[in-house]
């Protein structure tokens, strides 16, 4: 059994999250797994330091979407079956809205028979899953919505942080709504429900049907269009014994937040990913203007040298949001008496020439 799988969904769903808690699980309880993380920008990302941080068998594949570069994507799927690897994961950038036709329907016509489609997997976390069932409607129910009809799996993500009956009732709407899908709750967090999810990649295959989506709209295209892609890598060397990487990167991310409100941006999800030398590593996740910044993990002690990864999709202007960005690391990390050195940089407006 070798087997392929797109995991796709809105930004902030926790598809990182998820493919490495399968991963990791998978590994434990199957056989071999390992993952891709495809991104817009150059290579370096957070995603795939992450992934690598927590020992995943990982790469990455940047520059350009996996729905446009099949013989990049069929390399890495051969390598990696060649070493033994049995599942292969991979997400996809921006609202992955088209994946379905573009990457599984794309690869299967350049190259028939050759690989064996795990079910489509989609990620959705409560919010988005109630504002779908609940909410109205709007450009971004339309794209949830465009999603999750590709859908073979949907995993409705964080469901740890709902009651039961609640998470009982948007499984119930959503299978209601999404016939053609597997409804499961999960947490990537406490592992609830990635024994089932696991099975249902391994021992399932995707339908490849051909569901009527909308991606070719002016609604999605304007929103699309609408969006920049920040990446930014740097290294911080620390002035002293003491220095608290945690609330560096709370400070950091608490800054940009500030700014684009007052600013009246948006950003659906930006990622701040820090590590030392030794492996120990801080991670914040800000997944919109008006909730509060995350840190999923912390550092477990004191640090002299960090390397800094920040990914970030926003609703604003490129230009303006490399500067709001810029500033608020300069100012942050002077605050923190930082001496900082950037490796990368790049910022992409999607709509912009």
């Amino acid at each position: 059994m070798k087997k392929f799988a797109v995991c796709s969904g809105f930004l902030g769903a926790g598809k990182t999250s998820v493919m490495i808690a399968l991963t990791k699980y998978y590994n434990t309880k199957y056989g071999k797994a390992a993952m891709i993380s495809n991104d817009l920008g150059g290579s370096g990302l957070a995603d795939h330091r992450l992934a690598l941080l927590q020992e995943c068998r990982a790469e990455e594949i940047t520059g350009e979407c996996i729905c446009f570069c099949h013989s990049v994507l069929a390399e890495y799927l051969r390598t990696f079956f060649d070493e033994g690897y049995e599942l292969v994961l991979s997400d996809i950038p921006g609202f992955g809205v088209g994946a379905l036709e573009h990457v599984y329907h794309g690869m299967e016509l350049d190259y028939p028979g050759a690989f064996d489609f795990a079910p489509f997997l989609v990620v959705i976390e409560p919010s988005n899953a109630e504002l779908l069932v609940y909410g109205d409607s709007g450009d971004m129910t339309h794209i949830l919505h465009d999603q999750l009809l590709e859908a073979d799996l949907i995993a409705l993500n964080k469901c740890d942080l709902l009651p039961a009956e609640h998470t009982a009732a948007l499984i119930s709407a959503l299978s209601k709504a999404y016939p053609q899908a597997k409804v499961l709750a999960i947490s990537a967090l406490t592992g609830e429900g990635l024994d089932v999810l696991s099975l249902a990649l391994r021992d399932g295959h995707a339908s490849m049907q051909h569901p009527a989506i909308a991606y070719e709209e002016d609604a999605l295209q304007a929103e699309m269009g609408s969006l920049s892609e920040y990446y930014l890598q740097y290294r911080a060397i620390v002035c002293c014994d003491d220095f608290d990487g945690n609330a560096y990167l709370f400070s950091l991310a608490e800054h940009i937040r500030n700014s684009l409100s007052k600013a009246g941006r948006e950003v659906p999800h930006m990622k701040f990913l820090a590590w030392s030398p030794d492996g120990d590593y801080g991670k914040a996740d800000l997944l919109g203007v008006s909730r509060s910044v995350e840190q999923p993990h912390q550092f477990l002690r004191p640090c002299a040298d960090l390397a800094v990864t920040l990914n970030a999709t926003a609703v604003c202007p490129s230009a303006e949001l490399d500067t709001l960005i810029e500033r608020a690391v300069r100012e942050i990390s002077a605050q923190y008496q930082l001496d900082w050195t950037v490796f990368r940089k790049e910022c992409i407006g999607l709509g912009e020439e």
